[in-house]
């Protein structure tokens, strides 16, 4: 990690909104979202550790959950192809497009019959971010959308997001089922040396 500063700065300006907003929704995505696009637009921090693709899925890559789980921070690594199948999430979150670009594919599930509505989707070129929450819109599918390029984004989520109960959703019948998505990593970086600065 070149410069774990940036990680580290960017954890306590989050930490400090966290406490100041309050479970204030709206709060923590205008201010996260600058937050969170200006750690993105420096692409000097991320250690190689947590930027390694597998050719068998994408990756999820803790990089740090608060100690009250109240946020955590997650780097998800695509190889060229790869995709989620329909998911929510059940707690607010930001997606940054650091290297490369998504596709993400959005869904509303119709609370007549519990099928899913396709609701439209968008391209996230470098440097976009994403919003989801139950209150905007919370299940999509989401892609590389390189076929011949590893993308890479930053994820931040209104919880431990790996210890979350969620759901993914057949995309035909609409019919849901649990899952909790743990992690890749089984370290986090260690922002806290300062010694090599």
């Amino acid at each position: 990690m070149e410069n774990s500063a940036r990680l580290r700065t960017f954890i306590q300006s989050f930490t400090q909104l966290i406490e100041q907003a309050d479970n204030d929704e709206e709060r923590i995505f205008v201010d996260g979202k600058k937050l969170l696009s200006s750690l993105i637009h420096h692409d000097d921090w991320l250690p190689e550790a947590f930027a390694k693709p597998s050719v068998e899925r994408y990756q999820q890559y803790l990089l740090y959950c608060d100690p009250l789980e109240r946020f955590s921070l997650v780097s998800f690594v695509w190889a060229p192809g790869q995709t989620t199948p329909v998911h929510d999430h059940t707690v607010w979150g930001m997606v940054g497009v650091m290297r490369g670009a998504e596709f993400c594919e959005e869904y509303e599930r119709d609370p007549a019959n519990a099928r899913l509505r396709a609701m439209g989707s968008h391209h996230l070129p470098t440097g976009s971010v994403d919003l989801v929450s139950p209150r905007l819109g919370d299940i999509h599918k989401v892609s590389n959308a390189l076929k011949d390029s590893v993308s890479i984004s930053i994820h931040i989520y209104g919880g431990n997001i790996g210890a979350v109960k969620r759901h993914v959703y057949d995309a035909e019948t609409g019919k849901k089922q649990p899952f909790i998505s743990g992690y890749t990593s089984k370290v986090i970086p260690n922002i806290w040396d300062r010694s090599v600065e």
